[in-house]
């Protein structure tokens, strides 16, 4: 199925139900299994060259069903790459702030976990070498669906054009068929499983939907 197939109404129904789906899959993970992927998809991320080489790395703090992050925050960290994390806005727009290890975040709204450290602008993820992204699924296009705030488009946008974007997934939401998709929504050029990085070559060229 063709995202450009769903007219605008129906793209947003689409997207709901799929949202509701992978939602519904993820709250059946156990604890084990969710920290199994999350040292897999770090073993996965620093075999990238595009992560294990960059200065700076913009990721995100899995909270949850989330695919797991904390294993591959500290890995980056010790590293010596300079790790940004978001702090969610009133308005969904993403600020970013350095990490500095587990002991320097706190619960914030949403049950998100977020840096304390000094905020850098909403910007400051252009300086990112690799720009590493939640998501709820993504297809083979590299088109992603994220919770609808639209936070990440807009990290996307102002993601440096030579930047390395990459969703963080779960197994199983790589998906076959087309995802229902309007035209803020961005792509990425790769998706980061446990089971391995599975990259869309053309996604660099066609980030956003033409429709």
């Amino acid at each position: 199925m063709q995202a450009e197939s769903f007219p605008p109404p129906d793209r947003q129904l689409a997207k709901e139900k799929m949202r509701r789906r992978v939602l519904g899959r993820r709250a059946r993970l156990r604890p084990p299994d969710l920290q199994a992927a999350a040292v897999a998809l770090r073993d996965v991320l620093l075999s990238v060259s595009e992560v294990s080489r960059a200065a700076v790395v913009a990721a995100y703090v899995g909270v949850g069903n989330e695919p797991g992050t904390g294993p591959l925050l500290d890995a980056l960290r010790q590293r010596g790459i300079r790790v940004l994390l978001p702090v969610l806005e009133a308005d969904y727009d993403l600020d970013w702030a350095v990490y500095t290890g587990p002991d320097d975040l706190v619960r914030a709204t949403r049950g998100l976990l977020e840096p304390t450290g000094p905020r850098l602008g909403p910007t400051a993820v252009g300086t990112a070498d690799a720009v590493l992204v939640p998501g709820l699924a993504v297809d083979r296009s590299g088109m992603r669906l994220g919770r609808g705030g639209g936070s990440y488009d807009r990290v996307l946008v102002r993601a440096a054009r030579d930047a390395f974007r990459c969703a963080v997934l779960h197994e199983g939401e790589l998906v076959d068929d087309d995802l229902p998709a309007q035209r803020h929504d961005q792509r990425v050029q790769a998706v980061a499983l446990p089971s391995g990085l599975v990259r869309f070559p053309l996604a660099r060229h066609e980030n956003t939907l033409r429709s």
